[in-house]
């Protein structure tokens, strides 16, 4: 019997998920304390501030909080928010929405990516 090499591929796949998961758990982590330190200034998950509340901004369209008062461009911008256009807006919003109301960018897409694996953690409740 061969049950080595069934066992061995079973306990690589499971270390393999079990990293997946960790690093995402990880840049997660990273992402709420980087938010908490460059984005909690203007922005929290359930109160608007100077910012939008972002609980359940992963998934929604641009725009999408009813009672907060967006700039036209944003307004006009036809977007859901993903990876892509989080990293894209991250990076510079004014590239997306001339004239938008925010001018914080994050630079560095390792820091752009951590915090969009924690706003994409922060669900609707």
């Amino acid at each position: 019997m061969r049950i080595y090499p069934a066992i061995t591929s079973m306990f690589a796949f499971g270390a393999v998920v079990w990293a997946l998961g960790s690093s995402t758990e990880d840049a997660a982590r990273r992402g709420k304390d980087l938010f908490a330190r460059r984005c909690s200034g203007c922005h929290a998950a359930d109160i608007n501030k100077e910012g939008p509340r972002l609980r359940g901004v992963y998934g929604r369209k641009a725009a999408g909080v009813v009672e907060f008062g967006y700039s036209e461009s944003l307004t006009k911008l036809n977007v859901r928010w993903n990876d892509e256009t989080l990293d894209r807006w991250l990076a510079d919003p004014n590239a997306m929405a001339p004239e938008t109301d925010m001018e914080f960018r994050l630079s560095s897409p390792d820091e752009r990516k951590a915090v969009i694996a924690y706003l994409r953690s922060v669900e609707m409740r």
